[in-house]
């Protein structure tokens, strides 16, 4: 078995505010690339989180691609329950629609949110149920929440068996040139 955790840049950090953004085909176009390959090298499982971004993105993606790979699954994990019932309505409403069409989900804390543990605790389950993570994100965005997954699968990276693959500013660039070429070939 083959598992993977795809998380990175938070919907607000990548300027994404509307379904309609073209930084999100573009977003989706390689999220589809990256999961396309890793299903074609074995990958069975997607494990990531709901946030609201790259997380969400990725599943969208792993689902799509479900209609080609109708045996890879999808897992849905939160850091704690009732994760993500602070936002708007609408937000609320996607993550709910998500859970509902992923192969599996669940808490990784049963406990509401008490204290910053619970995220630690969250990337250690992660990095503990997956043998590859795939991360957006660049070293120079350090105000980003994703800097602290990535920090974590790095030293997992370094001192384990785990691989990382990190999708930077200059990898997402190759893949927006790559979505407007296939715009001009239609």
């Amino acid at each position: 078995m083959s598992r993977i955790w795809i998380t990175g840049f938070r919907g607000f950090e990548l300027g994404i505010f509307n379904n309609k953004d073209p930084k999100r085909q573009v977003i989706n176009l390689a999220l589809q690339k990256l999961l396309r390959n890793e299903i074609e090298d074995g990958a069975d499982w997607l494990i990531t989180g709901g946030q609201m971004g790259i997380e969400q993105l990725a599943i969208e993606a792993a689902l799509e691609l479900k209609e080609a790979y109708p045996e890879f699954r999808v897992a849905l994990m939160t850091p704690f329950k009732n994760f993500g019932s602070q936002w708007k309505e609408a937000n609320q409403a996607a993550l709910l629609k998500l859970k509902t069409q992923v192969d599996f989900t669940s808490s990784v804390s049963q406990l509401s949110y008490t204290s910053p543990q619970q995220l630690h605790d969250y990337q250690n389950f992660m990095l503990a149920h997956t043998e590859k993570a795939i991360i957006f994100y660049d070293e120079q965005a350090e105000e980003s929440k994703a800097r602290y997954d990535f920090l974590v699968a790095k030293k997992a990276a370094e001192n384990a068996n785990y691989e990382l693959t990190v999708v930077d500013f200059d990898r997402l660039q190759e893949f927006a040139d790559e979505y407007q070429e296939s715009q001009r070939e239609w």
